[in-house]
């Protein structure tokens, strides 16, 4: 048995989280927040045996697509101490951040 961790941006949760239901799979939602761009995000729990692991990854990959999104970032002016003036910065986002560990015990009480 295999444990799949992933964390998505929370706009694409509930379309991932549809999809794996209706493929049969068991999910467990935790809201989490991202540290870079400070925004919400879901990791999802997702117990698979070992056999259906590289379907429930197909499914990732099939719902969490990357995109570029343009975001403002402080920038030091030259010369100056503590002044900080925007600038715009394009970022990719989306996409998922899977783990998947070895499950040693499996139990259902």
């Amino acid at each position: 048995m295999k444990l799949v961790i992933v964390i998505v941006q929370d706009d694409v949760a509930l379309d991932l989280i549809d999809s794996l239901t209706e493929s049969g799979y068991r999910v467990t939602k935790l809201a989490t927040t991202g540290g870079f761009l400070k925004s919400g995000n879901t990791t999802l729990l997702i117990g698979v045996e070992k056999e259906k692991l590289e379907e429930v990854l197909a499914i990732l990959k099939e719902e969490c697509k990357t995109r570029k999104q343009v975001v403002t970032s402080p920038s030091p002016v030259a010369g100056s101490t503590g002044v900080y003036v925007p600038y715009p910065v394009e970022i990719e986002i989306g996409g998922a951040t899977v783990f998947v560990l070895d499950v040693d015990q499996h139990l259902k009480i």
